[in-house]
């Protein structure tokens, strides 16, 4: 794996921010941490970058330690935080000018082609820009670099849907010239559409890894029985679930295709079938569900 930790672990005193976290993302990848507020994921994203030290376990980009040869591992990477700062009395252009200066090969025509892209002024003063600019300008910085790695942390805060789109195509843009991103969000709709991977942090503890292509094959089936409920085949998938209520709803979770369960429904008494890919939504809230209304 090209970024990759091992049992990481970062405490502050009897805190525990970090827990016994293992996973990793190949080149090529695009990889997710989702969990709410305080779950772990900027924590795992600031040891990535150097600038925590562990208290235990290990990261590395490219085989380097992300602690011990940060500075090696800067140079393969290309971080945007979730808490963007910026100097308040340039101009947009001032700024983007600076970072590329600050940073070897960057192309300066290329951060001003992604500026245009996300529908930024950057003739207009920092101080004078709305948050949501702001996020455009720090996108533009962020993204010029041509480094092997991206760590975003919540990257299209503050967009509107626009641009938030377009965030996302240059984020499959990145996949497809083989560069590995990796980014925390708590927009579920994004990380289903753009991920490979995600990873479900919480209170410091990594509790679900998810390859979405695998989710993307899960169905879940609901229907209404009219009749009595025969037993299940013995031959279907252990993986397949199937659940009835006492008042006769009927549902079947399957983790791949659905061919072989279409025979066995038509014989059933049913009625009110609805079928439904099993979507990211439905995973993360196994392991935080959703506030009762």
């Amino acid at each position: 794996m090209y970024v990759q930790t091992n049992a990481l672990t970062k405490r502050y005193g009897d805190v525990t921010a970090l827990d016994q976290c293992t996973l990793g993302a190949d080149r090529g990848e695009v990889f997710g941490l989702l969990g709410p507020n305080g779950s772990g994921k900027t924590t795992l994203l600031r040891l990535l970058m150097g600038f925590l030290r562990p208290t235990a376990g290990r990261c590395t980009v490219d085989s380097l330690n992300c602690y011990r040869q940060s500075v090696r591992v800067h140079k393969r990477v290309a971080y945007l935080p979730g808490d963007v700062r910026m100097f308040r009395r340039m101009r947009g252009r001032d700024a983007l000018r600076f970072f590329c200066r600050i940073r070897a090969g960057v192309d300066l025509a290329h951060a001003h082609r992604i500026a245009d892209r996300l529908g930024l002024d950057v003739s207009r003063p920092i101080n004078q820009m709305s948050t949501g600019m702001r996020q455009k300008l720090a996108l533009a910085i962020t993204l010029a670099p041509q480094v092997a790695v991206l760590m975003l942390d919540e990257p299209t805060s503050n967009l509107d849907p626009t641009v938030r789109g377009e965030v996302m195509a240059m984020i499959a843009e990145a996949k497809a010239e083989g560069r590995t991103v990796i980014f925390s969000s708590h927009v579920l709709s994004e990380v289903e559409r753009v991920c490979d991977r995600v990873a479900i942090l919480r209170q410091g503890a990594l509790v679900h890894t998810q390859a979405m292509r695998k989710l993307r094959r899960q169905h879940r089936i609901q229907a209404r029985l009219t009749g009595p409920m025969p037993p299940t085949p013995a031959h279907f998938d252990e993986q397949t679930k199937v659940h009835t209520t006492a008042d006769g709803h009927l549902t079947i979770e399957t983790p791949g295709e659905l061919s072989p369960l279409l025979g066995w429904l038509a014989e059933l008494p049913l009625a009110e079938v609805e079928i439904e890919p099993i979507s990211l939504q439905s995973v993360y809230e196994r392991y935080h569900p959703a506030a009762p209304r």
